[in-house]
């Protein structure tokens, strides 16, 4: 992957985290959520930010100290 693909999925990522996120809250908010829908979403979101930050960790350019 190139560096302006790696940008473009971290942006997708990004945005459907903050997707995952808000249908969490609204779940958890209705008055007969589904906890074990709230917690597949969970475990969703959690998977995708490490997703992300392995992504951004191909951006960083590695060092030799």
């Amino acid at each position: 992957m190139d560096e302006a693909e790696i940008i473009r999925q971290v942006g997708l990522l990004r945005q459907e985290h903050r997707d995952l996120d808000a249908a969490i809250d609204a779940m958890i908010f209705a008055t007969a959520s589904d906890q074990l829908q709230v917690a597949r979403l969970k475990k969703r979101k959690l998977k995708l930010k490490d997703e992300i930050a392995a992504l951004e960790d191909m951006l960083i350019p590695d060092i030799i100290a």
